[in-house]
């Protein structure tokens, strides 16, 4: 099993470990645009940014596929028990090492926990206290999915 997510740079877990919230929504590609841009520009602008660390999906469709009740659980489990290793983890779900393992490849990936490498053990992290999903229903989001006939 090859995991290809990047390893964090200490400095980043530690700015991760600082931070108790992670918010998840649902942004169009556009909106997000315009906000790493509008976030660029404040850089440049020397203004300081204090941002909660958020992730977008593009439709709820994709955040309810990837945050699925299973996967809520693993992430409730890895927060409460702190497993040593991904093996561990999949015992602690009671449920296959393979598959606990994708989807933990998959969160990382997403920033939603990170690894700490002990020599050939992958702990996996849960950096957040609270997850909050926030769901706007504006018919500007791009998201049709859910809109009434």
């Amino acid at each position: 099993m090859n995991d290809t997510t990047p390893p964090l740079h200490p400095m980043e877990r530690e700015q991760l470990r600082a931070e108790t919230t992670l918010i998840v929504t649902v942004k169009s590609a556009d909106e997000f645009h315009d906000d790493v841009t509008d976030g660029i520009e404040g850089l440049e602008e020397g203004d300081a940014v204090e941002a909660t660390p958020t992730i977008s999906f593009t439709s709820y469709d994709d955040l309810m596929a990837t945050l699925t009740p299973r996967v809520l659980d693993l992430i409730e489990a890895i927060r409460q028990e702190e497993p040593a290793s991904i093996n561990e983890t999949a015992r602690v779900v009671d449920r296959d090492v393979k598959n606990v393992h994708e989807e933990l490849s998959r969160l990382a990936q997403l920033g939603i926990i990170f690894f700490e490498e002990d020599g050939q053990r992958k702990r996996p992290i849960v950096w957040f206290d609270e997850l909050l999903i926030t769901l706007p229903f504006d018919p500007a989001s791009g998201d049709t999915a859910a809109a009434a006939p």
